[in-house]
């Protein structure tokens, strides 16, 4: 996996991949239980790595507000910015930067 520094288009090798996690049940709550009210992450994110989407229902209701979650799908475009994490009011999304290999030879 690469991801290309956006400072100085510099690509680097990453030897563990950023890890992205969205707390479902934190997305659901604050002063909306309707993650499509909120929706800052998305807009927030230049790479667009998080995709909101119905969960796999037999016949979902798009108008119930449960079935919609919000998911990192596109993890190889994270830049580890976190302005995800900072804009996110319910704290849900945790992210864990890869590791170069640079940084990997360094420790």
């Amino acid at each position: 996996m690469y991801r290309v520094k956006q400072e100085n288009t510099e690509v680097i090798k990453m030897v563990k991949k950023t890890k992205i996690t969205v707390d479902h049940s934190k997305c659901h709550t604050g002063a909306s239980t309707d993650p499509r009210d909120c929706r800052k992450c998305l807009f927030v994110c230049d790479p667009a790595v998080f995709l909101m989407h119905p969960t796999l229902e037999e016949h979902p209701d798009p108008h119930n507000p449960e079935i919609w979650r919000i998911d990192p799908i596109w993890l190889s475009k994270c830049t580890g910015c976190m302005k995800c994490v900072k804009v996110c009011p319910e704290h849900a999304i945790t992210v864990v930067p890869g590791v170069s290999l640079h940084e990997m030879k360094a420790r």
